[in-house]
């Protein structure tokens, strides 16, 4: 029986924010996993980024990724990217139930816009197009990889974490 919530989505879509309120509400662990990687490599992800490549950020993803999907009664923010490497999602899947939390190109560049220089894939001259040109060629990693799909554009991070676990409610897989 799957125990885990593990919270997908590109940035800006509320992982972080939504997985506190879930986890507050659940009385459970909330791991962000980009804080892991930065814990792991001893650095910022910018740092990483910029010093190592986004191969090593990868490399460091991918063993985040493991160490988290072992534990359980957690809610787990997974990075914008986790999806496109499939032993990820794998791995997660052995004991998360998927929640791909999506929003609207230009809510994301609302959110990130004040925190862009965290962001190394929004350090370009046009966020805006990077973040659509990003999002077209994630939507299908995210769809893919979603057990329950949840748009964040409109509801407040309290309401989405209610919403979220009222449809874990009715799962019959998962272990509330």
């Amino acid at each position: 029986m799957k125990s885990n919530i593990a919270l997908i989505g590109f940035m800006g879509t509320g992982k972080s924010a939504v997985g506190k309120a879930v986890a507050g509400k659940l009385g459970r662990e909330f791991v962000e996993m980009d804080s892991l990687i930065e814990e792991m490599a001893g650095k910022p992800i910018p740092d990483i980024f910029e010093q190592d490549g986004e191969i090593a950020f990868r490399e460091l993803e991918i063993e985040a990724t493991k160490r988290v999907a072992q534990g359980s009664r957690q809610v787990i923010a997974c990075g914008g990217g986790m999806v496109l490497n499939k032993i990820n999602v794998d791995r997660l899947r052995e004991t998360s139930r998927m929640v791909y939390l999506k929003a609207s190109p230009r809510k994301i560049l609302e959110r990130t816009s004040a925190d862009a220089n965290d962001r190394p894939l929004l350090d370009v001259t046009n966020p805006a197009q990077r973040i659509r040109e990003l999002l077209d060629f994630r939507k299908p990693f995210y769809e893919r990889s979603a057990d329950i799909i949840v748009n964040t554009s409109r509801l407040s991070t309290d309401k989405l974490a209610d919403l979220i676990i009222h449809m874990l409610k009715e799962d019959e897989g998962f272990n509330l």
